[in-house]
């Protein structure tokens, strides 16, 4: 027998295992030696025992079963159903991932377990298109923006932007600018860039379902010490949990005036769902559920002019008591 031939049948047979076998789902060892020949190996039955002792060897849980069905199949997999069940509702919940992307995605997962248990896996994903972004470029963004990362590059991209009237992508009218790349970040529900404007010194995050174009450059990137506190290592965890969970309180609905400026800011904070009214030629309002805390009041001190506190009256005066005192310190 050729050397070739051996191999072929192994890598069949552990297919074999992997896709059509579970605790309810068990070949004989003539079952396959059928199998096999289905797919033009000849072999004998006591080949099948000495493959089955060199898959084991290799590492291959593989049983022979007395119940609750009697015959061979593999026990143990990489990823348990439970674990693989994680794994598709997280894919089936992520609002970045495609419509499209995700069917795919959720098909290459469920190849880690029995075809059968794949079956009912499947039974119970729903998939909600409409929240679902329609960049079908994600993958490519960040496989560029992760080469970028690495080999520490500049990026240029076209940033989708956002109109009041209906809250959904203008994509042709998106800002295009060059950015100094640090990190990628899954935070409430997206997928961020964390990333410098190269004409500015300081930090930015930019939803990577909302990055349309991007093409690389040979120039350096500015090390984010110069735009940061960080000096040797750029935190991920330190900067998100100032970022994304600075507010922690009592919840409470607020209503809030803002300008028509910073509209990606607010639903990049509150989310695509937040209620939006026009207030007026250059404002809007929005009304959302927040948690009261000192870090809510600080986040709408940064924005200046451009936001004011509409409802409740406690936090519109605790904003005013805020930059009552910052003012006191210039006086």
């Amino acid at each position: 027998m050729k050397t070739g031939d051996y191999n072929l049948r192994l890598l069949f047979l552990a297919d074999i295992f992997n896709r059509q076998t579970d605790e309810h789902h068990t070949y004989s060892a003539v079952e396959l030696v059928s199998l096999l020949n289905d797919y033009g190996i000849e072999c004998e039955r006591k080949t099948i025992y000495r493959d089955i002792d060199s898959l084991k060897e290799y590492g291959m849980d593989i049983v022979n079963a007395r119940t609750p069905v009697r015959g061979y199949y593999l026990r143990n997999r990489k990823f348990s159903v439970p674990e693989v069940r994680l794994l598709i509702d997280a894919v089936q919940a992520a609002k970045f991932i495609s419509e499209k992307n995700t069917k795919s995605l959720i098909y290459k997962i469920g190849g880690l377990v029995s075809e059968y248990q794949e079956e009912e896996l499947r039974e119970q994903v729903y998939i909600d298109g409409s929240v679902k972004t329609d960049n079908e470029d994600l993958y490519e963004t960040i496989r560029l923006l992760d080469k970028a990362i690495k080999s520490q590059k500049q990026v240029q991209i076209r940033y989708a932007r956002r109109s009041i009237e209906n809250k959904y992508l203008v994509r042709n009218e998106g800002k295009t600018f060059i950015v100094n790349p640090y990190a990628m970040l899954w935070s409430n529900d997206h997928y961020y860039l964390i990333c410098n404007n190269d004409k500015y010194a300081n930090l930015m995050h930019l939803r990577l379902d909302r990055i349309v174009e991007i093409t690389e450059l040979e120039t350096k990137a500015k090390h984010f010490s110069k735009v940061s506190q960080y000096k040797d290592k750029f935190d991920i965890a330190d900067y998100s949990n100032k970022l994304f969970n600075m507010f922690s309180g009592e919840e409470e609905s607020v209503t809030l005036s803002c300008s028509n400026s910073i509209l990606d800011e607010i639903i990049e904070k509150f989310g695509d769902d937040v209620p939006i009214k026009t207030d007026g030629d250059s404002r809007f309002r929005i009304k959302a559920n927040v948690e009261m805390s000192e870090g809510l009041v600080n986040w709408i001190l940064q924005y200046g002019a451009d936001i004011k506190v509409i409802i409740p009256k406690s936090l519109s005066r605790a904003v005013k008591e805020k930059a009552q005192q910052i003012l006191e310190i210039y006086e």
